[in-house]
């Protein structure tokens, strides 16, 4: 049994200090502690990084149409709905609020939708980092990147997120 532990992000230089990128931050935090690199996987639209019984990926395309990578990467390494692990950000959590979840609606998230669109479920385990929300436009806010004031909160929060996922291993 493969665990699948997907962050989702958009791909870019632009966006790679993001708020909606939070999924990836973890991801590198997770990869640099194990030692393991990402590479390009054409067939999945993902860039992975592989260790013992375990996935991580890094999906291509774009946000709100991460679903379609998801679902490639699950039928390309044969993953179950149960063995998925979604890394996600969200606007209704406070700043560094960590919040684990096995199934339910994707709370208006257009990655989190695309993921239930493509897989048919609800059902699949969501780790969400809560990045807060301000008085502008959330399409807006989340392609935001951290101001140094908010990362003070955020480092910690993205260890702790790693230290959850590396018991999952």
């Amino acid at each position: 049994m493969t665990k699948l532990i997907i962050g989702l992000g958009n791909p870019g230089a632009k966006y790679r200090s993001t708020r909606h990128n939070v999924g990836w931050m973890v991801l590198d935090l997770l990869a640099q502690q194990l030692d393991i690199k990402f590479a390009q996987h054409d067939r999945t639209q993902s860039y992975l990084a592989t260790g013992t019984g375990f996935k991580l990926a890094k999906p291509q395309t774009f946000m709100n149409h991460s679903g379609q990578a998801i679902a490639k990467l699950m039928k390309y390494f044969k993953v179950a709905p149960q063995d998925l692990i979604v890394i996600h950000d969200d606007l209704d959590l406070p700043l560094g609020t960590i919040r684990q979840r096995a199934d339910g609606t994707s709370g208006g998230h257009n990655g989190v939708q695309s993921l239930i669109d493509h897989l048919h479920t609800k059902t699949f385990r969501r780790l969400k980092i809560g990045i807060g929300r301000d008085q502008s436009d959330p399409s807006r806010y989340v392609l935001k990147p951290f101001p140094s004031t908010d990362r003070v909160i955020l480092t910690p929060a993205l260890q702790k997120a790693v230290d959850l996922l590396i018991k999952e291993l």
